[in-house]
């Protein structure tokens, strides 16, 4: 795959910022909205395909190594399972909880006695646990695997046609 023309590169570059902002509301919102993690991570991702489309994939493996996107895959995994473990955790420091693996815990001034200090006159932002901290999670494991399948497939192609 070849850089397109000038005109579908201009039409990306205009176009590629609002996709990918509307994708990582996608997954800051996934828990009061349709969406979440998955949704929005395949919206970024399509951003991420579009300037692959309209810049050639050797232009994009100059810019974006597969090694970084294989490290953006495993940290997302690795927050999301450690996040998991917040709930086991957590039973061994405070007896109140009855804790489980990927249990949703609200964190907030009556959990931990520290927040009290720290949120005094601040209302209780964090109503949704740590739900949105998984979104974030899921859609990094999402936006480096989806993208790193289409930067595979368009690469191969250019390969196979020997150009």
């Amino acid at each position: 795959m070849s850089g397109m023309s000038r005109i579908v590169k201009t039409i990306t570059n205009v176009a590629f910022p609002f996709v990918m902002i509307y994708g990582l509301y996608i997954i800051a919102r996934g828990h009061l909205i349709p969406g979440g993690g998955f949704q929005g991570g395949v919206v970024v991702a399509s951003s991420l395909a579009m300037v692959l489309v309209a810049y050639g994939s050797i232009w994009i493996v100059g810019k974006v190594k597969e090694k970084n996107l294989s490290v953006l895959e495993s940290l997302g995994a690795i927050c999301f399972i450690g996040l998991g473990f917040i709930g086991v955790i957590l039973i061994l420091f405070y007896s109140s909880f009855e804790g489980s693996f990927l249990k949703n815990f609200l964190i907030g001034q009556d959990t931990i006695p520290i927040f009290n200090e720290i949120g005094k006159g601040i209302s209780n932002i964090n109503t949704a646990g740590i739900i949105p901290l998984m979104n974030f999670s899921v859609g990094m494991i999402v936006i480096a695997g989806l993208f790193v399948i289409l930067l595979v497939m368009a690469y191969a192609t250019r390969i196979k046609e020997g150009k």
